[in-house]
């Protein structure tokens, strides 16, 4: 009987920006880690545009309120997304971690 060690485990998102092993594998990963960096890319977004808009708010720059309600409800969205996407990878994680080989 012959054991294979357990490869270590791989950031999504490689800081140096080297390659790493090609396939289905990288594929995945990659479409992941680009849905997931759109996401926060977008958090950061609507939450700086809503600091912005309340920045003229409270300096009397600002002609209509309602722009930043929209821009907070677009920011709350947004992070309540995120935190969506990040409990259902980690529901789909902990029920890889439960499946018997």
């Amino acid at each position: 009987m012959e054991f294979t060690p357990i490869a270590p485990i791989r950031p999504i998102i490689d800081p140096a920006g080297t390659q790493q092993a090609g396939g289905a594998e990288r594929a995945g990963a990659s479409l992941f880690a680009t849905v997931f960096q759109s996401a926060i890319d977008n958090v950061r977004e609507t939450d700086a545009k809503k600091v912005d808009l309340e920045y003229k708010l409270a300096t009397g720059q600002l002609d209509n309120p309602a722009e930043l309600t929209l821009a907070a409800s677009n920011a709350s969205n947004a992070a309540l997304l995120l935190m969506e996407l990040r409990n259902k990878a980690l529901d789909v994680y902990n029920e890889l971690m439960r499946v018997s080989l």
